[in-house]
């Protein structure tokens, strides 16, 4: 097997390139393998023997360094242990790059994106807290992800133990089960029909390549004809028609004027026009809130693997 010039691909840097050379060594404990089973619909990762759930609730501002650094701290209750934890986006993104490093053929979701400016407003912490859970609810459902170390460190080290967290943090970036070792945990199986036809196995690959980069263009076109539509019923909809029920306001002051008895219910009428006029602009700008953050929210994750695929895809062609 020749060595591939281009030195910054992404077979080199996953470590493809290194365990297809047999440069690949190191003592695989029974705790590191993962196992790839025969599934219904082909290989797939064995299920993980203990699943659980984790929620992301109640984000508070809370400060150190008596008051001179803020910050933002959610609560983490993993059903399998019941123990809540608090965790700073900080550690949710130390953990994404300890995940993404570990796993080059797996799609670890891209976090909610960070921001400098506006990060204690109210509707920015209760979007982003949204966005987190997304990420988590897929993290705790994945066979392989669920289950490492760093993850489960991250999820049951005690919030007020700075000792034991640093030590859980060093443990797994010393992690050498990393690049091309990664692939000497993997155990696939064995025995009659677990053998892969290449060109069948070449087929499938370039199906989900077109697949992913039609899926790609699809979901950013409706990210952003979603986004134009939310922003269109949070401010056109909702002043055009606020214009209408003041133009029925206008009118029933109008009326006021006149001091007949029988025009009371009149305009008592056309009162009650402009404020449910009023009223329909409100649900228009509330509306988004209720359909369209949470499909663009799904979305954002969606998003975040597919921008993972085209570099694992060249993994496995690579290999």
């Amino acid at each position: 097997v020749s060595r591939n010039l281009n030195r910054f691909s992404t077979f080199v840097k996953s470590g493809g390139e290194a365990f297809v050379l047999g440069e690949a060594s190191g003592f695989v404990k029974d705790g590191d393998k993962l196992c790839v089973v025969l599934g219904p619909r082909g290989p797939e990762w064995q299920e993980n023997p203990y699943p659980f759930q984790c929620s992301i609730e109640d984000p508070t501002k809370q400060t150190k360094f008596k008051g001179m650094k803020s910050y933002i701290a959610y609560k983490l209750v993993p059903s399998h242990t019941g123990q809540q934890v608090h965790r700073r986006y900080k550690h949710f993104d130390w953990l994404y790059g300890r995940l993404a490093e570990k796993f080059p053929v797996i799609s670890v979701p891209h976090l909610p994106e960070k921001q400098a400016t506006g990060r204690f407003e109210e509707d920015f912490i209760s979007k982003r807290r949204k966005g987190l859970a997304w990420w988590m609810d897929h993290m705790c459902s994945h066979p392989v992800l669920a289950q490492c170390d760093a993850f489960q460190h991250f999820l049951t080290c005690p919030s007020t133990d700075e000792k034991a967290w640093k030590q859980g943090k060093r443990k797994a970036e010393k992690d050498e089960m990393v690049g091309a070792n990664f692939f000497l945990t993997i155990s696939v199986p064995t025995g009659p029909g677990a053998s892969l036809d290449l060109q069948e196995v070449e087929s499938q690959v370039d199906g989900f390549k077109a697949f992913t980069k039609k899926m790609d263009e699809s979901a950013l076109q409706l990210n952003h004809t979603a986004n134009e539509f939310a922003r269109k019923q949070v401010t056109g909809f909702k002043k055009e028609y606020q214009k209408v029920g003041h133009s029925f306001k206008c009118l029933s002051q109008a009326f006021e004027l006149d001091q007949q008895a029988f025009s009371a219910g009149l305009n008592q009428a056309i009162a009650f026009t402009a404020e449910a006029y009023d009223a329909i602009g409100d649900l228009f700008a509330d509306q988004p809130r209720q359909d369209l953050d949470p499909v663009m929210d799904l979305l954002a994750l969606y998003q975040g693997h597919l921008a993972n695929f085209p570099d694992i895809i060249h993994v496995q062609k690579g290999k």
